[in-house]
């Protein structure tokens, strides 16, 4: 399982620990990812994702899954949140 949030993008970053006599190692910034499930109010279906807890703030700020789906470019999901984003839409559009 890669580690990367399946809505936001967020990957590994690398950088160096640098000591206090300069001396530079590699290392890994790894994401703050959390498995959690979020509910589509459009679909009204529970989905389990695996995210960064900035993009769960994000999607607590956008109101909710939905909005934050519709409000997002696509480049950026992950394929399963593209399907997702795509059904919302489609359902949204129904109901319209």
């Amino acid at each position: 399982m890669s580690r990367i949030c399946e809505l936001t993008g967020k990957g590994v970053q690398s950088g160096n620990n640098v000591s206090h006599a300069n001396n530079k190692t590699k290392r890994k910034f790894l994401p703050n990812l959390c498995q959690v499930t979020l509910i589509s109010d459009a679909l009204g279906q529970r989905f389990r994702l695996r995210v960064s807890a900035a993009a769960l703030r994000s999607v607590e700020h956008r109101g909710g899954l939905d909005a934050f789906l519709l409000k997002s470019d696509e480049t950026e999901l992950s394929s399963r949140a593209r399907l997702l984003r795509r059904q919302i839409v489609k359902k949204t559009a129904e109901a319209a």
